[in-house]
C-alpha cells in the first residue's frame, strides 16, 4: 500500500514528537523506531514518521523492512529527495547497487545541492567502473558541500574540463589556507587530469601527512599507484581501505582490477562476482569479470559473461569484440545480425562503433570474406586512429636518438655494474610476433615461471624522464647516462623487488614479456646485465598485418595505420639491429616462422641461450594452464598451427601503403637492411 497522507498534520505535540525521534537516531535508533511506530499508531500514514521508522530500521541492521516501507514511500512522494536518498542508503546497506544508483540520481536531480548524495552516487558508479561519471559526481560533492567561494568555483571549473583555471583557483587558495587537505585533494586530482603524476603523487603525500585517515586522498592515491603501475603499493593502500570499510563498492572495484594486475586471479575474480550481485545490471562489471575467467583459462564461463554484457546493453561494442578476440570464437549469424543491426544506429558511439567493426572484420575473415574483413578493418582503425596524435617521423626522431645515447663507450664504461640477479627472461619485439607462443613454451619449463607484460620497466623510463623535466618520451635516456654505478645497481633492485608481486612460485627465472621493452635494451643492460633478452620477429606483413585486425584496450597508436605500422616496424628492426652492433651476442632472434617450421630446434636453441636443460614440457606447452593475459591467450592453448603465418596473402591487395612504408627491411626479411 502506498504511504499517503491524508490527514492534516496536528502541530505542537506530533512535532515535537518528531524532533525528538529524529535526535534518537544516531545514538539510540532502536528507541527511534519505537518512536516512529507509535507516532503511526496516532497518525497513520503520515509520511516523515513513516521516513524516521525506515531510517532507523537500516540503522538497526533490519535492512530488509526499511526497504518494505521505502519503496511505497518513496513511490508515494515522488518529489521527496529525503525519501529516496533514504532508499538509497538501504539498497546499498542491502548490496543493491543498481537500485542505489537510481534513487541516488534520483536524489540529486530533486535537491542538486546534496553532497552525501553525490558521495554516495560517486562510490556507486566508481564500482561499476564509470570512472568518468564517478569522478563527476565527486566533483559535484565538493561544490556543493564546501562554502569557500572560490573552491564551488574551482569545483565548477573540473566539471567543465577546465583544469587551468581550477589549479589558478586552488592554488591561490592554498596559498592562503596551505593545511586545506580538500583543495590539497582537488588540486592533486587537476594535476593527475593534466598528466602531472609525479605532482599529484607529492599532494596525495601531503593529504596524508595532514590527516592520515582522509579516505578520499588514500583513494585517489591508490588509483595514482594502479596508473603508474605501482600495482603492490596500490594494493597495500586500498587493503588499508578495505579494513576500514569492508563494504565500499569503489574500494572493492579498484581492488579487484589490482588483484588482476598482480595475477591474483582468483581473488579478483570472487570480487568481481560480489559486485554483480550488487550490479546484476551493469555491463561494464560483467565485461571486467570476463576478462578475469578468459585469463584463467574458464572460457565458457566468460563467454557467458560477455554475451551477459550484450544482453544487458546491445549496443556494447566492446562486449562483441571481446568474444572475437578469444580468437578462436565464432558468431552465429543471429550475432552478426544483432552486430550489424546496432552499427546502423546513427546514435552508436564512435567507441562502440569500431569495436563492432573490429569484431565484424573477425567475423568475416573466418568466414573467408577478406573483402569485407578489410573494410571493417580499416573502417574500425580509422575510427580509432582518427582520435590519436600519433606522428611516426616523431617515432623515428627518437629512435636515432637512442642509437646516439646507447654506445659503444657507454657500455664499456659502464661494463660490471647494475644489478647482478639473473632472474628476468625480457621477451621484446613487435606485438602479435609470436610472445606469447614464446613465452607459454619457455614457462612451461620447470625452472621458468610466466608472469605477463609487466609495466615496470616502461614505468622505470617514464620516472627517469620525469626527472629530466622533459616532455620528450626518450629523455629518461640522458638522465640515465648520468646515474652512478651506484644509482644504476639500485635500479635493477626495484625492478627485482617491484615485479616480486607477479612471482607466484619459487622458480629460479621469471618472463616479462612486454614487447615494447626493446625501446629500453640498453637501460635493461645497463640496470639488469645478467637479465636475458629475446627478441621475438614475424614476418613484416604478417606481423603488422595481425596488429592492424588487433585493437588495443591502450597503447600501441602506431597500428591504427598501415603507413604507421611500417615506420614502427622499420624503427624496431633498425633499433635492434643497433643492439646488434654495439652489444653483440646480447640479444637471442627468434624467427617465428622457424618456430612454426620446426618447434624443437628453436627451443633448444633458447634453452641454450638462458643456459637451461631441454624439458619435453616445452614442447606440450598447450597443457599448460597457466593464466595468460593476452591477445593470444586462447591460440597458445592448442598446438602450434601454420595456418596464420601466411594469412595476410589474403589482403595482400590493400597492403601497398604498409610495404612502401618497410621498404628494404619487407624485401631482405629475415635478414636486415644497412640502416
Amino acid at each position: 500500500m502506498p504511504i499517503v497522507n491524508t490527514q492534516p498534520e496536528p502541530t505542537g505535540s506530533l512535532e515535537v514528537a518528531l524532533q525528538h525521534t529524529a535526535k534518537l537516531l544516531e545514538q539510540e535508533p532502536q528507541l527511534a523506531a519505537e518512536q516512529a511506530q507509535a507516532i503511526l499508531e496516532a497518525v497513520p500514514n503520515h509520511p516523515p514518521a513513516a521516513l524516521l521508522l525506515a531510517s532507523a530500521k537500516r540503522r538497526t541492521g533490519e535492512e530488509q523492512a526499511a526497504l518494505d516501507i521505502l519503496e511505497p514511500l518513496a513511490a508515494s512522494q515522488p518529489a521527496w529527495a529525503a525519501a529516496h536518498f533514504e532508499l538509497g542508503l538501504t539498497y546499498s546497506a542491502l548490496g543493491q547497487g543498481d537500485g542505489a544508483i537510481q534513487a541516488l540520481k534520483k536524489t540529486v536531480e530533486l535537491k542538486e545541492a546534496h553532497p552525501e548524495a553525490w558521495r554516495l552516487l560517486a562510490d556507486h558508479l566508481l564500482a561499476t567502473g564509470d570512472s568518468a561519471a564517478g569522478d563527476a559526481a565527486y566533483a559535484r560533492h565538493i561544490r556543493v558541500s564546501t562554502r569557500d567561494p572560490l573552491l564551488q568555483q574551482a569545483a565548477a571549473a573540473m566539471l567543465e574540463n577546465d583544469m587551468p583555471g581550477a589549479e589558478g583557483m586552488l592554488k591561490k587558495h592554498l596559498k592562503a589556507v596551505p593545511t586545506d587537505v580538500p583543495a590539497i585533494r582537488m588540486l592533486a586530482e587537476v594535476a593527475v587530469r593534466c598528466g602531472k603524476n609525479q605532482e599529484a603523487e607529492q599532494l596525495l603525500l601531503r593529504c596524508l601527512e595532514l590527516a592520515p585517515s582522509f579516505a578520499a586522498a588514500r583513494y585517489n592515491y591508490a588509483v595514482l599507484l594502479q596508473r603508474r603501475n605501482d600495482a603492490a603499493e596500490a594494493l597495500v593502500e586500498i587493503e588499508r581501505l578495505l579494513v576500514d570499510d569492508p563494504r565500499s563498492p569503489s574500494y572493492r572495484n579498484l581492488c579487484a582490477v589490482i588483484l588482476s594486475r598482480v595475477g591474483e586471479f582468483e581473488r579478483s575474480g570472487k570480487m568481481y562476482a560480489e559486485l554483480l550481485a550488487e550490479y546484476p545490471s551493469n555491463a561494464k562489471v560483467w565485461l571486467s569479470y570476463g576478462h578475469v575467467l578468459k585469463t584463467e583459462g574458464r572460457r565458457q564461463e566468460c563467454e557467458d559473461a560477455y554475451r551477459k554484457c550484450i544482453a544487458l546493453n546491445p549496443g556494447f561494442g566492446e562486449s562483441y569484440w571481446s568474444l572475437a578476440n578469444l580468437k578462436t570464437f565464432r558468431f552465429t549469424p543471429g550475432d552478426l545480425a544483432r552486430m550489424r543491426e546496432q552499427l546502423a544506429r546513427t546514435e552508436l558511439s564512435d567507441e562502440d562503433r569500431l569495436h563492432l567493426h573490429f569484431a565484424l572484420g573477425k567475423a568475416a575473415e573466418d568466414a573467408g570474406d577478406h573483402t569485407e574483413a578489410f573494410e571493417h578493418y580499416d573502417k574500425g582503425n580509422a575510427t580509432h586512429r582518427a582520435g590519436l596524435s600519433y606522428d611516426a617521423d616523431m617515432n623515428t626522431l627518437r629512435v636515432n636518438r637512442l642509437k646516439k645515447r646507447f654506445t659503444p663507450e657507454l657500455f664499456a664504461a659502464r661494463a660490471g655494474v647494475g644489478c647482478d640477479a639473473p632472474d628476468p627472461i625480457f621477451i621484446v619485439g613487435m606485438p602479435r610476433s609470436g610472445s606469447t607462443l614464446l613465452e607459454q613454451i619457455l614457462s612451461s619449463h620447470s625452472a621458468v615461471e610466466g608472469t605477463t607484460e609487466l609495466p615496470d620497466i616502461i614505468s622505470m623510463a617514464k620516472d627517469l624522464r620525469e626527472e629530466s623535466g622533459s616532455n620528450e618520451i626518450v629523455a629518461y635516456a640522458d638522465v640515465l647516462a648520468t646515474k652512478t654505478d651506484k644509482q644504476l645497481r639500485e635500479l635493477g633492485e626495484k625492478y627485482i623487488e617491484d615485479t616480486r608481486i607477479h612471482r607466484k612460485t619459487d622458480s629460479p627465472f621469471f618472463i616479462d614479456k612486454m614487447p615494447n621493452n626493446f625501446l629500453h635494451v640498453g637501460m635493461i643492460q645497463l640496470v639488469l646485465p645478467n637479465a636475458k633478452i629475446i627478441d621475438a620477429r614475424r614476418h613484416p606483413l604478417g606481423c603488422c598485418f595481425s596488429n592492424f585486425k588487433q585493437y588495443y584496450a591502450r597503447g600501441q597508436n602506431f597500428s591504427y595505420s598501415l603507413s604507421d605500422m611500417g615506420k614502427f616496424y622499420r624503427d624496431y628492426v633498425d633499433l635492434m639491429a643497433h643492439f646488434d652492433q654495439v652489444l653483440p651476442g646480447r640479444v637471442h632472434r627468434v624467427i617465428y616462422e622457424d618456430t612454426v617450421q620446426d618447434t624443437e630446434a628453436m627451443v633448444r636453441s633458447v634453452l641454450d641461450y638462458c643456459g637451461l636443460p631441454f624439458e619435453e614440457e616445452c614442447l606440450r606447452f598447450f597443457e599448460n594452464t597457466r593464466p595468460v593475459r593476452t591477445a593470444s591467450s586462447e591460440q597458445v592453448r592448442q598446438p602450434i598451427y601454420n595456418q596464420g603465418v601466411e594469412q595476410w596473402r589474403h589482403y595482400e591487395q590493400w597492403l601497398d601503403p604498409l610495404k612502401d612504408a618497410l621498404g628494404e627491411t619487407l624485401d631482405v626479411y629475415p635478414a636486415v637492411p644497412r640502416f
